[in-house]
Order: structure tokens, then C-alpha cells, then sequence
């Protein structure tokens, strides 16, 4: 029955981690183009690698993309072991992974990047400005953007990973 908890489904991870990641990454970059967020997340990645901000974004994209499928991995594992997935649980892992993002990841940033102020330091030296918490310095509807588009992340792999 152990045995059982260990499998997971793997080509859905696999998949369907990269489908989400990409439905994902499309909500926040639509967003900013729409300029109902000014977070770009793709270049705030991308610019822990070089600071050359026309250069950031492909190696952004490769660096979200696969931090979504590590996230997507914890999705399927979840999954697999409450013997259970849907849409409806996807969207609520999605909410609760939004929330963490916003609360705990994104206001890390400016303590790991290279090239991010931070709230003590200020803009002096660094390229992007720090987030704070819920990334409120980059525009009111970032928090509703970032969360729907994890609710999306979440639905999708609830919807399509076999438990």
C-alpha cells in the first residue's frame, strides 16, 4: 500500500508542469503589457544571471520555467499522496502557493539578487527595485494578477495529473 503513495504521474508532471508554468508566465506577462502590473518577473529572474537587461529575459524564462516544474513536481506529489486531484484542489493549492509567493518568496528577493535594491539599501547601486511584501511597489493589481494566475497554475495541473 506504501508503494502505492510513491507513484506518481510523471508524464503528466512532466506535461502538464510545463502547460501551467506557460499559462502562467502568460497571465503576468499579459498583465504587465496590459499595465495592470509593473512586476516582470521573467526579467527580475533573469537579471540574477546578467545584468544586461535586454539579455535577462532568456535565461528569466528558462529559470521560471523551471522552478514551475519543481512546483509542479510538489503539486503531483501532494497529489499522489491524498489519493486525490481536480481542478477545484488545484485552485486552492494555486491560492495558497500564490499567497506564499507573495508573502514569503518575492519580498526574499532583494537578499539573494544581486542586482535588486532592498528596502534598507535603497536604489543607489541596483537595477530593479524590491517588491515588499505582497509586491505592492510594483502596482496595486499585482497581488490579484500574481494570485489568479497561480489559481490558473493550480487548476490546470488539479485538472489534468492523475493522483
Amino acid at each position: 500500500m506504501l508503494f502505492h503513495y510513491l507513484i506518481v504521474d510523471w508524464l503528466g508532471w512532466l506535461t502538464f508542469g510545463f502547460v501551467a508554468t506557460a499559462v502562467l508566465t502568460g497571465i503576468l506577462v499579459g498583465a504587465q503589457l496590459a499595465r495592470q502590473t509593473r512586476m516582470d518577473l521573467i526579467t527580475m529572474l533573469g537579471t540574477m544571471i546578467t545584468g544586461d537587461l535586454d539579455r535577462a529575459r532568456f535565461p528569466g524564462v528558462l529559470i521560471h520555467f523551471a522552478i514551475g516544474q519543481v512546483f509542479a513536481l510538489i503539486y503531483a506529489s501532494a497529489f499522489s499522496l491524498i489519493g486525490r486531484s481536480g481542478w477545484q484542489l488545484g485552485a486552492l493549492f494555486g491560492l495558497v502557493h500564490g499567497l506564499l509567493a507573495l508573502t514569503l518568496l518575492i519580498p526574499l528577493l532583494p537578499s539573494i539578487h544581486p542586482r535588486m535594491a532592498s528596502e534598507r539599501t535603497g536604489l543607489d547601486l541596483a537595477v530593479l527595485e524590491p517588491p515588499a511584501l505582497f509586491a505592492q511597489n510594483y502596482g496595486r493589481r499585482t497581488v490579484a494578477v500574481t494570485l489568479l494566475a497561480h489559481v490558473a497554475y493550480g487548476a490546470i495541473l488539479g485538472a489534468f495529473l492523475k493522483p
